[in-house]
Order: C-alpha cells, then sequence, then structure tokens
C-alpha cells in the first residue's frame, strides 16, 4: 500500500466544498492507503466519512513553536509518502513540500517543483469547486462529484425542535464583521418567519452568541455552541429553509440539501466560494446592512410549504 497524503486545513465552508474531491481521491486510491492532515475541528468529522483510512493532526505551529514544528516534521517523514494532494494550496501547505525528504513524493498543488502542478492566474477566477476539480484532473483524476455529506449522521433527539422551523446562521468570522448582516435584521427575520408559524433556530460558535442571542430575544431558539457540525448537518435536513451570512455552516446546511438562502456583501464573491447544493438562492448588497428583512424574508418563503 502506496500512503497518499491530502492536505485540508479549513476553513469550514472549504472543508465542505472539498468533500467531492476527497471522494474522488477515495475512488482512484482503492489499494492504497489515504491519509488527511487536517486541524483539530475537523478531524471527529473527516473520520465520520470513511473516506481516509487515517487522519492526523496539524496544530499548524507558529515560527517559534519548535515542538510543534519538529513533531509535524517527524509525521511527514517517518514514513514514506508516494503523492501528496495539497488541497489547501496555501504558502503554509506548499512549505510542507519543502519539508519532505528526497526524493520528493509526487505533488499536486501550488508548491514550486511541484510534479502536477496547478499553476497560472486563472485558478484564482475559479470557484472552489470548479479550481479544485481542474487540479485533480491534471493530476490524473478525471471525474470530481459534487461535495456530499450524505455520510454525516446524528442523534440530535436530545435537542427540542418546533416541527416546523428555519435554521439560521446569524454569524461568521469575527475579524470580518462586514460579511455580517445586522443582528437586529436577524432579529426582526425571526418575528416574520413567526408571523407564518415557522421557529428561527439560531446555529454557531462562540463567536456568534451576541447574534444567536438577538434571535432567541426575538423569539427563536439558540443553539450556539451547542451542536457538532454532523448534529448541524441533521437539522439541516429537517429544516424548512437554512438563511445565513457566508459562513461554514451555510455550506453545511446547503450540501446536506436544504434550501438555503445566503448573504453576501463586498467582503466575498459567490462566483468564487458561494456554497453548493441542490437549492441555494445569493442575496447580495455592497453593505449587507442595506438587504432589507423583507428582501430576505420573501426569499426565504418563496415556494415554501410552511
Amino acid at each position: 500500500m502506496r500512503r497518499i497524503l491530502v492536505i485540508k486545513h479549513g476553513a469550514l465552508g472549504d472543508f465542505v466544498l472539498a468533500t467531492g474531491p476527497f471522494t474522488a481521491i477515495r475512488a482512484h486510491h482503492l489499494g492504497d492507503n489515504v491519509t488527511l492532515l487536517t486541524t483539530p475541528p475537523y478531524v471527529d468529522f473527516a473520520r465520520q466519512s470513511r473516506l481516509f483510512d487515517q487522519v492526523w493532526v496539524d496544530t499548524r505551529p507558529g515560527v517559534f513553536q519548535v515542538s510543534g514544528w519538529w513533531s509535524l516534521l517527524r509525521r511527514l517523514r517517518d514514513e514514506p509518502i508516494a503523492r501528496v494532494y495539497d488541497l489547501q494550496t496555501s504558502s503554509r501547505s506548499s512549505f510542507y513540500f519543502r519539508l519532505l525528504p528526497r526524493p520528493k513524493p509526487e505533488w499536486s498543488g501550488i508548491a514550486h517543483g511541484a510534479s502536477h502542478p496547478h499553476a497560472g492566474p486563472e485558478r484564482v477566477r475559479l470557484h472552489t469547486v470548479d479550481r479544485q476539480a481542474e487540479q485533480l484532473r491534471l493530476a490524473g483524476i478525471d471525474h470530481v462529484p459534487h461535495p456530499d455529506l450524505s455520510w454525516a449522521k446524528a442523534d440530535i433527539s436530545h435537542l427540542t425542535l418546533p416541527r416546523s422551523f428555519a435554521l439560521l446562521a446569524p454569524g461568521g468570522s469575527a475579524h470580518r464583521p462586514e460579511k455580517r448582516w445586522p443582528a437586529s435584521h436577524f432579529a426582526a427575520l425571526t418575528r416574520e418567519l413567526t408571523k407564518v408559524g415557522i421557529t428561527a433556530v439560531a446555529i454557531g460558535g462562540k463567536d456568534d452568541v451576541a447574534a444567536t442571542r438577538a434571535v432567541a430575544e426575538a423569539g427563536g431558539i439558540d443553539l450556539a455552541g451547542s451542536t457538532t457540525l454532523a448534529e448541524v448537518v441533521e437539522l439541516a435536513r429537517r429544516a424548512k429553509v437554512a438563511i445565513g451570512n457566508d459562513t461554514g455552516p451555510m455550506h453545511l446546511a446547503a450540501t446536506a440539501g436544504c434550501r438555503s438562502v445566503v448573504l453576501f456583501s463586498h467582503a466575498s464573491d459567490p462566483a468564487l466560494c458561494a456554497p453548493r447544493g441542490p437549492v441555494v438562492r445569493v442575496l447580495r448588497e455592497p453593505v449587507l446592512a442595506q438587504l432589507t428583512v423583507a428582501e430576505v424574508a420573501e426569499a426565504a418563503l418563496k415556494g415554501m410549504d410552511a
């Protein structure tokens, strides 16, 4: 068995979009040991997929974290690696190419000296899904399926959920406030949904508690910090609709098959990174506060059998 290494650190949305390439790589290397190198938030999720024989943790050590670099170096060098699919294609992951001993393994990515380079300015103009599909074609993998989370399962019986609910993702990266629709708008949207018998259920992490609390105060349910990634997928399967900012949980919802409305500002381009799923509608305003509650509510309720 040859060891095939796949590098994908995150963020969450990018990790979800990479599930198609993960599946393609697994199918192409059925007789090999396919190992994923990823960051702690995605280890359990990746293991549940059963697409990898092993999942290695990359703590992404800082410049002066010698023990972290030494641990990573030993892991990369102790066992021969035949081929690397660098789906992160960052300066950090490309630097790992330099850490590997000679003879270098086959390498699919943007690292200087890669055997299967994916270079050129046009690559950055492609949606993540299309860019990675092109990268794998150049490495000899012709068929890359759509992102898929059908394997993600969780028991959510401990959550008290209403019969009819909408999944809201009102948060996002703490350092990118321009990507957030105002919490007050999500609160107003919650009240609009309540009028038609739909309860808002807000999800998010520790950076999102102010926004999810606003939803709860408007009559919704606050699940911030209370759900795993697989549990969010299960929630999305049961929700009438998912509504949220350009953030990771919306990728989970859309890929799970939930009808999704995603809100974009000038800070990110949906042509490059919008969630992929059966029914995804993008609403975009340069300044998200200018996107009205009425517009979002109309998009969320259109065609819905509440």
